[in-house]
């Protein structure tokens, strides 16, 4: 579209063809004389220079359009990279809902075994089915999600359907991002601020237009004249312009004017946004980082530790049900607080990626 702009605005004017018939009347008539007939060809003459800022402002245009264009495929690729990570995410969380499942429902055996023996309550068996329970109904809510989340991903990759059963992922790559101030200065070369600066252009060039638009332009005129009265012929030569009394165009112009001073808070503003977008994207992609050292250095650890000595001890009768569940949703609450760290931090990476139009390298958490 821009690009018909462009070349449409370097046309020049048509031409204008007429045809008068001057001393024209039905019927015998003693007030009217001899018919003339003239043929005009007439061509308006742009001066000034309008046709080139005209043409400026254009060329202005279509580069804007252009960086836009830019700006909205890393948008569209960060939004697909996102829904990429949700649905890795969902599939990754069922993994994780299902093999909690199958843990606790190993216990219900040895449970039945001790209420068998009169050792425990069958209230114990009960509470071990319901958690069982929990954990396969969270893993059916996590299916309708990611249900949800395929179709999302295919509709971004251009699909009606999606026509894929998986994903494949790796949520074990992690890396810290590069500091705040070198991912600001990575800002200044994103697309959406690139084309300010060829919006500045084009409003110079509509400002150029604004003041020569009160110049007046020359139309030009040639015709041929018959006269029918006599049979002769003759040429016409004529030229005309308006007489810029009326209209100065200073509305136009100050119009014009104050777009252009528009530009540059238009620019800061946009910069602004981004700046906060990449900081909080940084910010988040670095507080997961902390969440996942503390995870997987203290808290996983203990709570693994503290499960395996229960469950080696709940055998013997050294511990309650009780004792034992909680140990479970200690480490399955871990464990899926893991998952959404690390979910979340590739969330924040993809919309690093997609302020910055450079990929954040990743390596292989150790």
């Amino acid at each position: 579209m821009a690009d018909g702009r462009r070349q449409q605005a370097n046309k020049l004017p048509n031409p204008t063809i007429g045809l008068e018939v001057d001393n024209f009347a039905p019927g015998p008539s003693n007030n009217v004389g001899g018919a003339e007939t003239t043929l005009m060809l007439s061509q308006l003459i742009e001066l000034g220079g309008k046709r080139d800022a005209r043409v400026s402002a254009a060329l202005g245009d279509y580069e804007s359009t252009r960086w836009e264009k830019e700006a909205s495929r890393l948008e569209l690729l960060s939004e697909t990279t996102i829904a990429f990570v949700e649905a890795v995410s969902l599939q990754r969380r069922i993994w994780l809902l299902d093999r909690q499942a199958v843990a606790l429902e190993k216990l219900v055996p040895l449970m039945q075994r001790r209420v068998e023996a009169g050792a425990s309550s069958p209230s114990e068996v009960s509470r071990t089915q319901a958690a069982v329970g929990m954990a396969r109904l969270e893993g059916q809510r996590a299916r309708l999600a990611l249900a949800v989340a395929r179709r999302e991903l295919a509709a971004l990759m251009g699909h009606d359907t999606p026509d894929f059963s998986s994903v494949s992922g790796d949520f074990g790559r992690v890396v810290r991002p590069a500091p705040l101030d070198n991912l600001i200065k990575a800002i200044d070369d994103n697309p959406q601020l690139m084309r300010w600066t060829a919006i500045r252009a084009q409003r110079d060039g509509d400002l150029l237009v604004a003041r020569l638009k009160p110049i007046p332009d020359v139309t030009a005129s040639l015709g041929w004249r018959y006269y029918t009265e006599n049979g002769e012929s003759a040429i016409r030569l004529g030229v005309s312009m308006p007489f810029p009394v009326m209209d100065r165009n200073r509305g136009g112009i100050r119009e014009a004017q104050e777009n252009v001073q528009k530009v540059n808070a238009e620019r800061a503003m946009n910069r602004l946004n981004l700046v906060a977008v990449v900081a909080k994207a940084h910010d988040t992609a670095n507080s997961q980082l902390q969440q996942l050292d503390l995870l997987r250095k203290t808290i996983l650890p203990s709570a693994r530790q503290t499960l395996s000595t229960i469950e080696a001890g709940y055998g013997q009768g050294r511990f309650t049900v009780l004792e034992i569940l909680d140990a479970y949703r200690t480490v399955a609450e871990a464990e899926l607080m893991e998952h959404e760290a690390l979910a979340s931090f590739h969330t924040a990476v993809a919309t690093i990626e997609g302020l910055t139009a450079s990929p954040v390298n990743l390596a292989r958490a150790r």
